[in-house]
């Protein structure tokens, strides 16, 4: 804790004054100078500090901007989206969640409850297994090709008999979304839960999150999938319009 606490107060420093040597920062921390030098060492190699000229010169790092630029687009994610999923949740009377890429799995970071939930269960913070959720499926479809052949690469867990653990058989259903603009599992995360979810595009063109649908079988059937699909898909294009996204026809 106290290294994080000192690495933290650095890119602080750093903040403050711009440009600083190693002497310097080991002066304002109390440190020695060569625990000074390990510290930003070690920022420097994760890009949040950089050298620009002088040997043992420090400025804030271009990383810092990407994890920045990260927190920005989740609060504007959050902030777009929350008005567009409640009118969704009247009218298609089910669950949305608002779920982005998180390494190797999906994570709930918004929901919004339709009126005619039966439970209340709150997914909001819980990761969630891309290969067996309309949300993850996705944010699966729309991966880089190479990091795509990765996740293809490692064993699919099954958590129903219906969960798809072939990954030729996933892959299809991924082309497939790419080319329907949306997805749907029926029971594959957990029996008796079907859910539809459609991609929110950034203004540079990448996915950034998908907005799900899920109720349970007997009411979101296979029958009204492409119903509440076209409902989620609208929602989507909404946000993804929110966030600066301009489809070209």
């Amino acid at each position: 804790m106290q290294s994080v606490d000192r690495a933290v107060t650095i890119l602080e420093i750093l903040a403050r004054r711009g440009e600083t040597g190693v002497t310097e920062l080991a002066a304002e921390l109390g440190v020695h100078k060569s625990t000074a030098f390990r510290l930003t060492a070690a920022l420097e190699m994760r890009g949040l500090v950089e050298q620009p000229g002088e040997r043992g010169k420090y400025r804030l790092g271009l990383g810092l901007v990407r994890l920045a630029g990260a927190a920005t687009v989740r609060m504007d994610l959050s902030q777009q989206s929350r008005p567009v999923c409640e009118r969704l949740a009247v009218e298609v009377a089910e669950t949305i969640n608002v779920a982005i890429l998180d390494e190797d799995e999906a994570v709930n970071i918004d929901q919004v409850f339709g009126p005619s939930a039966l439970t209340t269960h709150n997914w909001v913070g819980q990761r969630t297994p891309l290969h067996a959720t309309s949300s993850g499926k996705v944010l699966l479809a729309h991966l880089p090709e190479e990091l795509l052949k990765k996740r293809l690469a490692a064993p699919l867990e099954r958590y129903t008999p219906r969960t798809v653990t072939d990954p030729d058989v996933l892959s299809a259903q991924l082309e497939r979304i790419l080319t329907d603009g949306f997805a749907f599992c029926v029971e594959e995360l957990e029996q008796g839960l079907n859910a539809v979810a459609a991609p929110v595009y950034a203004q540079n063109g990448q996915v950034v999150a998908a907005i799900s649908a899920s109720g349970p079988s007997f009411r979101l059937t296979a029958e009204r999938i492409p119903e509440v699909a076209a409902a989620v898909r609208s929602a989507a294009e909404e946000v993804s319009a929110r966030l600066g996204y301009f489809r070209l026809a």
